[in-house]
């Protein structure tokens, strides 16, 4: 197949992945914020940290409320990684693309684009968000079930699971990363006494919830979970078994060079990651470095497969 194929493939995958993502972190926060007591030092601000946008932010509002947040994340298209911009740029890679899937992946893909343009002055109000966000959730969902059920499992489809596992390998890890730090050991005693409700909706953010509970028939541990979402070779959210959809894609493609023996060492980094005896402080520089190793696979991918201007 053409590189440049490839490459909106890839991206498409990583868009579409990239808006349930940002749909489900919104949901979920909300539910989360409705479940905490006030006083509880928990705020709209910590979705513009997981994102990493907050200069980004600071340069456009003033005040970090639910409003702007809100819109920010979902409804600003100057802003890349908003929920409208990633669905926007999703439809230009597939439109460009419609000759490699299923006529219905278009037809999918556009008219939740119609939906989400048509409705994004709904995000402001609360119970009208939810709504919004559901839908956005529902149809990406029906998307990658489209394609897993429609979809030849060839060249053009491995080069889509690249796209939507990496993208989704680095959210579980951002979002692993924010609650190291909101679960630090300088943390009130609020914190502490809602603990519990904190690793639910980080699980719950990842779908992983019901899971997780049939994997661990005790109350929710955060080092349990922590080895869930970052070991689990059967969680499809767990950074693991992203890898592992990483290598099984990578092995099948032709011309991949040294990037199976990559995929190797960083599947090893991460099941060497000892969330027991491992401080804050050094969960967060492993995090960050998982990070930072996704980024560079990501490079390397681009510069195999993809035609560089």
């Amino acid at each position: 197949m053409l590189s440049r194929s490839a490459e909106r493939l890839y991206w498409l995958a990583r868009y579409l992945e990239r808006t349930e993502n940002i749909a489900r972190l919104v949901n979920v926060h909300m539910n989360l914020l409705m479940d905490l007591p006030k006083g509880v030092e928990m705020g709209w601000q910590q979705l513009i940290m997981i994102n990493a946008s907050q200069e980004e932010f600071s340069q456009k509002y003033s005040l970090a409320n639910e409003r702007n947040i809100t819109r920010f994340l979902l409804a600003d298209y100057t802003f890349s990684g908003s929920l409208i911009s990633s669905l926007s740029a999703a439809r230009e890679n597939i439109r460009t693309s419609r000759e490699l899937l299923p006529d219905e992946a278009w037809e999918q893909v556009n008219e939740m684009y119609l939906f989400a343009k048509n409705n994004l002055e709904t995000v402001v109000n609360r119970r009208q968000r939810v709504l919004f966000l559901k839908e956005i959730i529902r149809s990406c969902q029906r998307f990658t079930g489209l394609l897993s059920g429609y979809m030849s499992h060839n060249h053009p489809y491995r080069f889509i699971r690249l796209g939507r596992n990496i993208e989704r390998a680095d959210m579980t890890s951002r979002i692993l990363d924010l609650a190291s730090l909101l679960l630090s050991e300088s943390r009130s005693e609020e914190v502490r006494q809602y603990e519990a409700i904190l690793w639910m909706n980080i699980l719950k953010a990842l779908n992983a919830l019901l899971m997780y509970r049939q994997q661990f028939h005790n109350k929710i541990n955060g080092d349990d979970v922590l080895n869930f979402l970052l070991r689990d070779d059967n969680l499809p959210s767990s950074v693991g078994c992203c890898i592992s959809v990483l290598s099984d894609c990578i092995n099948k493609l032709p011309n991949n060079d040294d990037l199976p023996k990559i995929l190797i060492e960083l599947q090893a980094y991460v099941k060497g990651i000892d969330t027991i005896h491992t401080s804050q402080e050094q969960l967060r520089g492993i995090l960050d470095e998982l990070q930072t190793q996704l980024g560079d696979f990501h490079n390397k991918i681009a510069d195999n497969w993809f035609l560089t201007t």
